[in-house]
């Protein structure tokens, strides 16, 4: 089974994104912010990543950056999920290391097809 971890200090997002995930076969697991991430990663690292960009503690950018910069890192595929959708925010998500960037409020279709594009669903 596919695993995933979702990153977002939102309970509401992470219970949502958990119930359109599990609906598609992934095992989920979750994070309120980047250092529960990394500690989570450290532990076992997911298959794939869903990652909030405006968290407290961490940022997703922060959060991305140093996952890139460990010893298999380089692994999971990375989804931003985020509010922030100017063409900036886009370019400097994927320049540090995200695989894919979807825009909240989102639907499991949506989801769907940006897993599909980077070869995870």
């Amino acid at each position: 089974m596919t695993s995933c971890l979702i990153v977002d200090d939102s309970r509401v997002i992470r219970k949502v994104s958990r119930h359109i995930l599990e609906a598609m076969g992934f095992a989920v697991d979750e994070a309120g912010n980047g250092l529960e991430a990394i500690d989570f990663c450290q532990q076992a690292m997911p298959d794939l990543i869903l990652l909030d960009w405006n968290m407290p503690v961490m940022s997703g950018i922060e959060f991305i950056k140093l996952l890139r910069s460990t010893d298999k890192g380089d692994r999971p595929k990375v989804v931003f999920c985020t509010t922030e959708n100017d063409a900036a925010h886009i370019r400097a998500a994927i320049q540090a290391g995200a695989n894919e960037y979807v825009m909240k409020p989102f639907d499991r279709e949506t989801l769907q097809i940006k897993l599909q594009l980077i070869g995870i669903a």
